[in-house]
């Protein structure tokens, strides 16, 4: 009896062994909430990048969560705050006219414009589509310098804002996530991800972060302009936003939104080093996460 007690146990043993040397490696664990079940996991689409945060935005409940609490540069993702923050004061007719120095910080910062000319008087709702859509710092300089009022006051307005909404691993330096020398902002993909489903319940944010062109005849106040909005994932089943980003620091970012049957999905990717990928793995989790019953 002892024998035959002494090789089940040892058969038990190299079966056991034999099942964990089968399981296969996951690439990107993801860590979701406790209620969701851990094997829930293990269907999980594969993600890339740096971090990556899946939102329920209707019941507050974390479906996806991949390094969604470490500080890292967010790039463009920035511009959401900016437009969040704008919208907490100003009028959406509230005109406001563009200067060289609104020109010429988006320039000498190598960022992405909207290109807006010198003299030209837009209104709030109109340089929100040059912010969002082709993603152009001068149009958030604009903003923030009427809106601080100066840049530096417009800041310490996003910084407060964020720490009002739950954001505590977030500093912002700028209006735009244009790198500065010495004191680069960061955030989180968790505190991206609470800021957009605050941010897409604004009317205005959601739809002009869900257009994918955007044009503006001539007029005694300013000349044409045309936009097109650089998040490919518009156009996608139930995409509804919302922003892009790129610095070499930052990599390729997204933050992006998903609606079916009343239900509001919020992800947040940072960190990725193609940038094609960010839209399919949005594309990917948004399909995922319709899946998923709330806890």
């Amino acid at each position: 009896m002892r024998i035959r007690k002494a090789l089940l146990t040892a058969l038990a043993g190299v079966l056991a062994l034999v099942t964990g040397l089968a399981m296969p490696a996951q690439a990107n664990t993801s860590t979701l909430v406790p209620a969701a079940g851990a094997a829930a996991a293990v269907d999980a689409p594969t993600v890339y990048g740096r971090a990556a945060y899946l939102l329920d935005a209707s019941s507050g409940e974390v479906l996806f969560e991949d390094n969604g609490t470490e500080r890292m540069p967010i790039a463009s993702l920035t511009k959401t705050m900016t437009a969040y923050v704008v919208l907490k004061t100003a009028k959406p007719a509230d005109v406001v006219e563009i200067t060289p120095a609104d020109v010429a910080y988006a320039e000498d910062g190598g960022g992405t414009t909207a290109d807006l000319r010198p003299g030209d008087r837009l209104t709030v709702d109109e340089l929100l589509y040059g912010l969002m859509l082709p993603s152009g710092a001068d149009a958030a300089h604009a903003l923030a310098r009427t809106y601080g009022p100066g840049v530096d006051g417009f800041v310490a307005k996003m910084n407060a804002t964020a720490r009002q909404l739950g954001m505590a691993d977030t500093q912002y330096v700028n209006a735009d996530g244009l790198p500065m020398p010495g004191s680069d902002g960061y955030s989180t993909a968790r505190d991206q991800a609470l800021l957009a489903a605050k941010a897409l319940d604004i009317p205005l944010i959601k739809k002009t972060a869900g257009t994918r062109y955007h044009s503006l005849d001539a007029t005694d106040e300013h000349r044409s302009y045309s936009w097109r909005n650089t998040n490919r994932l518009l156009g996608t089943p139930g995409a509804i936003g919302l922003k892009t980003g790129f610095t070499r620091a930052a990599g390729f970012c997204l933050a992006f939104a998903g609606e079916e049957d009343g239900r509001r999905l919020v992800g947040v990717l940072l960190g990725e080093s193609v940038s094609s990928r960010r839209f399919s793995t949005a594309e990917a989790l948004l399909t995922w996460g319709a899946t998923r019953q709330s806890a």
